[in-house]
């Protein structure tokens, strides 16, 4: 195979987004033409941010109608915990934790876009089945092989995520010689096998957390600008995360001014999705950043 053309370093300016994508969801075009908050919702009892969680339908109700009324274009349903150290989840016990929210988003938010998240291709079409319309695979097609081929099936937009290793193992001991080249290579590998399969909705993101040290996730933020050489949407989930918590030797409940701030950064370097717990915080960092924009 031919070496990809990656992007250098410095390759693009630190810009507040600008560029507008576009992404088919639920049959229609929809426009990225400002940058998008993503809420998350949690269907299992051992994520590593208590509060994302709702259980039951009553509470999963509520915490999307306050999501939803905070602001947030996209709710995105887990039902694995993917924190470090985390063992891979059963398909089977994951479909039946995602069904009530599915049911509910597809019957009572009809018009909202909804992602997946999920590495098992059979949950994958379960929940896009079930009304789901995108993927969010934070393992990139590395554990269950017949994710791609899925995304190619189901025709939805796919979020290509980073990891070294798997959630159980990715924090052990993560090295690379160059955490941006390398970061961008898989990148560039990824999106061609995905392209070649006729999916051409890629999300990018470099994720965050997933095998990386402090000093790879802040050389990744820092050169986040230059990812966009590839042309597709860059999602960014920093929320409440341990390179915020550790730095500034807090726990996850109090890192969410650590959140705001590294998601300021984020859109001003280009990102066009935000992943948080938080979403009214997150709205209110897009549009301060937006607004500095156009007073340009």
């Amino acid at each position: 195979m031919d070496t990809p053309n990656l992007p250098q370093k410095g390759a693009a300016k630190d810009t507040i987004f600008r560029r507008k994508h576009s992404l088919k969801i639920g049959g229609a075009l929809r426009v990225i033409d400002h940058p998008w908050v993503m809420g998350i919702l949690n269907t299992t009892h051992d994520s590593f941010y208590a509060k994302s969680r709702a259980l039951q339908e009553e509470n999963i109700r509520e915490r999307i109608v306050q999501m939803l009324e905070e602001g947030a274009d996209i709710i995105d349903v887990g039902a694995a915990s993917t924190r470090p150290g985390a063992e891979l989840s059963e398909p089977k016990t994951e479909m039946e934790r995602l069904k009530p929210a599915l049911r509910i988003l597809s019957r009572e938010f009809p018009d909202t876009p909804v992602s997946v998240d999920t590495y098992w291709s059979e949950v994958a079409r379960m929940a896009v089945d079930a009304g789901a319309h995108i993927i969010n695979d934070v393992s990139g097609g590395t554990i269950d092989d017949r994710m791609f081929s899925a995304a190619a099936d189901l025709r939805v937009p796919y979020i290509l995520m980073h990891i070294q290793g798997t959630p159980q193992t990715m924090q052990q001991d993560p090295r690379y010689k160059d955490v941006f080249r390398e970061v961008a290579y898989y990148f560039s590998e990824k999106m061609q096998a995905l392209l070649e399969l006729g999916i051409n909705d890629i999300i990018l993101d470099p994720g965050f957390g997933f095998g990386k040290t402090d000093v790879h996730n802040y050389t990744l933020m820092h050169h986040l600008s230059d990812f966009k050489i590839f042309e597709r949407p860059l999602l960014v989930g920093v929320s409440r995360k341990g390179m915020i918590s550790r730095v500034l030797g807090i726990p996850s409940q109090e890192a969410l001014n650590g959140t705001s701030v590294l998601n300021t950064i984020a859109l001003q370097k280009g990102a066009s999705i935000l992943r948080v717990h938080d979403v009214k915080e997150a709205v209110e960092a897009v549009k301060l950043v937006t607004f500095t924009q156009n007073s340009a």
